[in-house]
């Protein structure tokens, strides 16, 4: 499992490992019921706070994506798709929004916003 963070992206470490876990897990990378590494041993890895990877592993399982058994690990739960899917359009809506509510009071247009939109997306997307 690769997780790559940056102290200087401005987004807060943990949702850096949730998002790359999230991301590893809806394209395949990581199956169903594969071990992620203990929470002890990816904080040494990452050279990060064992509270950092915890809260990532936390709200991962609160989501749906993993699960925690006690006295044996953290593993790749099984996922509904559609769920996930449905999920990510309601966190994008919401962000959105925000952006939206900031374009207009920027007087920013629909097409520069589309614009920016496309090539923020095609930067991520490869």
């Amino acid at each position: 499992m690769d997780i790559i963070i940056s102290n200087s992206s401005g987004v807060p470490l943990y949702e850096q490992i949730e998002e790359q876990i999230k991301r590893q897990i809806m394209t395949g990378e990581l199956h169903e019921g594969e071990a992620l590494p203990s929470m002890r041993i990816l904080a040494k890895e990452l050279k990060i706070s064992i509270i950092t990877t915890k809260r990532a592993y936390e709200d991962l399982e609160r989501d749906g994506f993993i699960v925690s058994v006690t006295g044996k690990g953290s593993f790749v739960k099984g996922i509904n798709s559609d769920i996930v899917k449905e999920n990510m359009m309601f966190a994008i809506q919401e962000l959105l929004e925000k952006a939206v509510d900031k374009a207009v009071v920027g007087k920013v247009g629909l097409d520069e916003l589309q614009e920016m939109l496309r090539l923020l997306y095609e930067e991520k997307d490869g």
